[in-house]
């Protein structure tokens, strides 16, 4: 009885090795949107006998390479020997036309969560990528952790990387509710911190406020050269005077004016007098005849009305 016993169970497991070959070859190239295998009749006839539990699950191993996925079947319509699988399937188990895989008939649980990255930036740009992939998952069977899947959509193959699953590493999606988390794409590249911007910044600061005081130079008022008004050279040098210095210089110039009024009523512009008493340096000779002409002119007696010798009429 034990034989007996144990007998069944041994029997119950399917395992064949087939020729593999991508679905392109019988056209039917829909199935690269999933999947979903092509087996031979003798392979369901087999299963029927071993009374495999439907959905049927299958495990497909590449024992010179070492790749293992899983995936569903669709048919069983294949030539005796043979078995057709999805182009990107066998690129994932570095299969070749001819080569021969091992098939092995597999009970998965129900996955609960599921981690995909896609490979480009892209696929995230699409208009709602989850509900375009929820779409895509409905044509698989399962999943499979290591793999990578494609997903095709307005004319463009998208491949996707399956990071995780949960609870096991080959997860079955059929009925079943599944979270879904996306992973940064492989060429995604991280913004620049800004830190570094900041720094930059920081340094072309001083040159950009450095720039307006080399143009533009400081306003300076009250800045010339002066002219005395009786045509006479100055007595100091040029220089630029600023508008707080003329201000100390006021009260300095208020006594020299007064000294210059020799006489009421006259004024007299550059007087010797007022010279010598500031201390300003000697006049050649023909300066000084130039200025005692002036100021002999100006000490001409001036007409005085009623004046002259008294006359008696008496005699």
């Amino acid at each position: 009885m034990d034989d007996d016993y144990y007998y069944p169970r041994a029997a119950s497991t399917f395992e064949q090795n087939y020729r593999c070959y991508p679905v392109s070859f019988i056209e039917k190239p829909h199935l690269e949107k999933g999947d979903k295998v092509i087996m031979p009749p003798s392979a369901l006839d087999r299963l029927a006998y071993l009374q495999i539990d439907y959905p049927m699950l299958f495990e497909l191993s590449n024992p010179s390479a070492g790749k293992i996925t899983h995936c569903g079947v669709l048919e069983f319509v294949a030539d005796e020997g043979i078995i057709y699988l999805p182009y990107w399937m066998m690129e994932n188990m570095l299969l070749q036309e001819g080569d021969i895989v091992n098939v092995k008939n597999s009970s998965l649980s129900k996955g609960t969560y599921v981690k995909l990255q896609p490979h480009t930036k892209d696929f995230l740009d699409v208009s709602n990528p989850k509900a375009i992939l929820e779409t895509t998952l409905r044509s698989y069977s399962c999943l499979t952790t290591g793999d990578t899947i494609m997903v095709a959509y307005n004319n463009k193959k998208f491949y996707i990387d399956i990071v995780e699953t949960k609870p096991s590493a080959a997860i079955s999606i059929i009925e079943t509710d599944c979270e879904v988390d996306f992973a940064p794409p492989l060429d995604y590249k991280e913004p620049e911190k800004p830190a570094k911007s900041a720094a930059l910044s920081n340094k072309k600061a001083p040159e950009v406020e450095e720039e307006p005081a080399q143009k533009i130079p400081k306003f300076n008022p009250f800045t010339g050269s002066g002219r005395r008004l009786d045509g006479k050279l100055p007595t100091q040098p040029d220089a630029p005077v600023s508008a707080p210095l003329l201000k100390q210089q006021e009260p300095e110039a208020a006594p020299s004016t007064s000294k210059s009024r020799q006489h009421a009523g006259k004024l007299v512009f550059g007087s010797n007098a007022s010279q010598s008493s500031n201390g300003t340096p000697k006049v050649s000779p023909k300066e000084k005849e130039s200025n005692v002409e002036p100021s002999q002119k100006a000490e001409e007696p001036k007409f005085k009305a009623f004046t002259g010798k008294k006359y008696s009429l008496k005699g």
